[in-house]
């Protein structure tokens, strides 16, 4: 014990001595929670819409009316010549034409229908998808509006109206910083968890320290723990430190057990702990582990439902999804802060990625002993 206790003294200063680190450790974190948290969304504000209106109706300009009052369009042109508003989308000044053709007044009160087209700027996929689920949105609403203001009467001529009342649980304002941060505080832990330990195992290589140690009486799991417990530490730190800036930032609502919580988070770094010795095991070189670790990571956290839902990935994705520890933990810290789950919610996640860690850290603690 005697002897642990000294390698992870001697661990704690290597790691405040090194120069690199402490900026990953305390700036990186705090730059990445005030920059990420409100550029990486999703949420589309100012979409540029051009107006072409051949009717000059009450009701064409009702329905335009229902685009300027919403907070996610901004009108930029007006016209009655179609090839004006298709030339602003071929250069790229306008994200979608609203297009009213003549007689549109016309036929929605005698027909009690009318088309109108939408066309949206399609070259980023995810942004057209949003584009068009706003604009079908306002239509929606507009329709409605206008039918029971027209056509649904009843036979002593009062107005058949229906009421909606919607309820949004667990962010009921609808912020997306919210959904959010719980996703980049995983990122934060990850880089902790999964570089840093790299990083520090290589280095040791490098430098021959590692040689020189394994010839020395220490025994293989003392070396092995003290270097792997003070970044299991330091990403708990890091977690901690996410949750306060969360929480001074945008009040982050923390409605489960951050005991339980925590407990998740300590299962989660023994799985990035083990991928970052494994992969220092392969590596001689730290260009070479970054190389290796970037890969696994970028992949990790492209999988893990960030920014959008894994339910919507292709099955066999969903499948190799199972092995990705970033999935398990982004879903759980999720559940956990937002909608107070307990351990019975998440104890299948809890199981895998415990059958996980371990598994992980029995193959790189064996492949370090084959390669030192």
């Amino acid at each position: 014990m005697r002897v642990l206790l000294t390698l992870l003294k001697k661990e704690f200063k290597q790691i405040f001595r090194n120069r690199i680190m402490i900026p990953i450790m305390f700036v990186m974190p705090l730059v990445m929670l005030l920059v990420l948290l409100y550029a990486a969304n999703l949420e589309m504000k100012n979409i540029e819409i051009v107006v072409v209106d051949k009717d000059f109706s009450q009701a064409s300009r009702r329905l335009i009316s229902h685009f300027e009052a919403s907070p996610f369009f901004t009108m930029r042109a007006s016209t009655t010549n179609f090839s004006e508003g298709e030339q602003m989308i071929i250069e790229d000044k306008a994200d979608v034409i609203l297009h009213i053709e003549s007689g549109f007044e016309k036929e929605l009160f005698n027909e009690k229908q009318a088309d109108i087209q939408l066309i949206v700027n399609a070259i980023n996929a995810t942004e057209a998808g949003l584009v068009n689920a706003y604009c079908m949105r306002i239509v929606r609403a507009y329709n409605n509006s206008i039918r029971s203001e027209w056509f649904e009467l009843n036979h002593e001529g009062m107005i058949l109206k229906l009421d909606i009342s919607m309820a949004f649980w667990y962010n009921s304002q609808l912020d997306y910083k919210i959904y959010m941060l719980p996703g980049i505080l995983v990122i934060l832990v990850t880089l902790i968890g999964l570089f840093l330990t790299a990083i520090n195992l290589v280095r040791e290589k490098e430098l021959g320290t590692a040689e020189q140690i394994n010839v020395t009486p220490i025994r293989k799991y003392q070396f092995l723990v003290a270097k792997l417990l003070p970044f299991l530490l330091i990403g708990l730190f890091e977690l901690v430190f996410g949750l306060f800036v969360g929480k001074l930032l945008i009040d982050l609502p923390m409605e489960g057990s951050l005991l339980l919580l925590f407990g998740f988070a300590a299962v989660y770094l023994i799985v990035a702990l083990a991928l970052g010795l494994l992969i220092s095991t392969f590596s001689s070189t730290q260009q070479q582990m970054m190389f290796v670790a970037f890969f696994f990571y970028t992949t990790f956290v492209l999988m893990s439902g960030l920014f959008t839902p894994t339910e919507s990935m292709p099955q066999w994705a969903q499948k190799i999804n199972i092995f990705n520890p970033l999935a398990y933990f982004m879903r759980v810290n999720r559940m956990i802060l937002l909608k107070g789950s307990g351990f019975q919610d998440i104890a299948r996640d809890f199981y895998s990625l415990l059958i996980y860690g371990i598994s992980l850290l029995t193959l790189a603690i064996a492949n370090y002993r084959k390669t030192t």
